[in-house]
């Protein structure tokens, strides 16, 4: 069998799973952590893609949830648009910021653009705040339209939506494309000395991932029903990067898992009470402390390995 074909028989297998559970438990509780959990997919997928294969990490991911989240609101509650209309126009949103972010930001070395793209979206946050009778301050804004009646169906809109992302992301990932991106990882003053440039690229890249961001925001707006400035907060993007450490960061598929695992151990320690922070911290130190590659796609590829008879 071929390693190709493994992967798609293993990724038919997760989808097919993910898709039925909530049929099998019938509980409402369940598909709510699940949608959220492929919401969070889609979000570290879409940061994987970025700062996974340039290594340019960006600390400021929420930035674009944050817009894209908003958008969706504003058009919704302000404007009084169809609320499908959210998932194009919070990624449009997300793009003009990814833009406006990228061009002096990329430039920047070492860890300057983390740090960068950090203060945007807690200028972002500030910013909610301060034009409260535009934004609706702290409360934020309300009475947004779901996508969907049914919960179940919203949330294999969400699962259906992560699949095409990460499918889309995974081929562009492997193209020359993505080979590029993972040059300028590698090497950027050789990339740069070989004639190619580089900050078209990074941009390039960076508003591929705010899209897709933008768009996971609208989805999440759409599902709680309101939006806040919280989606700006440093918090979210701190967890969607432990998502992709946890995952397997630069494989794409990997932040899936991260996302499915962090999200269910965090429903499952509510039973801990007071001990429930303190027990995932020392489960996320143990794991990233032990499995510096992550544990979701080393354990497939292993996995893969076996299937293969040893063979890479």
């Amino acid at each position: 069998m071929q390693a190709k074909n493994i992967d798609r028989t293993g990724a038919l297998l997760a989808v097919i799973a993910l898709a039925i559970l909530p049929l099998v438990f019938e509980s409402r509780y369940l598909i709510g952590v699940l949608t959220v959990a492929a919401i969070y997919g889609i979000w570290s997928v879409s940061w994987d893609f970025m700062s996974g294969l340039t290594g340019r990490e960006n600390f400021g991911h929420s930035l674009f949830i944050g817009v894209g989240a908003y958008a969706a609101g504003f058009l919704n509650t302000e404007l009084g648009a169809n609320a499908w209309w959210s998932l194009p126009v919070g990624m449009l949103a997300a793009v003009v910021f990814a833009l406006i972010m990228g061009f002096p930001t990329l430039r920047l070395k070492g860890p300057y653009f983390a740090l960068a793209m950090l203060s945007g979206a807690v200028i972002m946050q500030r910013l909610m705040l301060i034009f409260w009778e535009y934004t609706g301050g702290e409360e934020g804004i309300n009475g947004i339209e779901p996508l969907l009646r049914s919960p179940l169906h919203f949330y294999w809109l969400v699962l259906g939506i992560l699949v095409a992302t990460t499918l889309l992301l995974s081929w562009l990932a492997r193209s020359h494309w993505g080979l590029i991106l993972k040059a300028i990882r590698g090497d950027e003053a050789t990339c740069q000395a070989a004639g190619l440039n580089i900050t078209y690229y990074k941009i390039a890249s960076l508003v591929i991932s705010a899209a897709f961001a933008g768009m996971g925001g609208a989805l999440y707006a759409h599902y709680q029903l309101q939006v806040s400035p919280q989606l700006f907060a440093v918090v979210t993007s701190v967890t969607i990067i432990t998502m992709v450490y946890v995952g397997g960061m630069a494989s794409i598929y990997g932040p899936i898992g991260g996302a499915l695992l962090l999200t269910l151990m965090t429903e499952l320690l509510r039973n801990f009470g007071e001990w429930r922070l303190m027990v995932y911290s020392v489960v996320l130190i143990l794991i990233l402390f032990f499995l510096p590659q992550g544990l979701v796609a080393p354990t497939w590829q292993r996995i893969r390995r076996a299937f293969l008879g040893g063979k890479s």
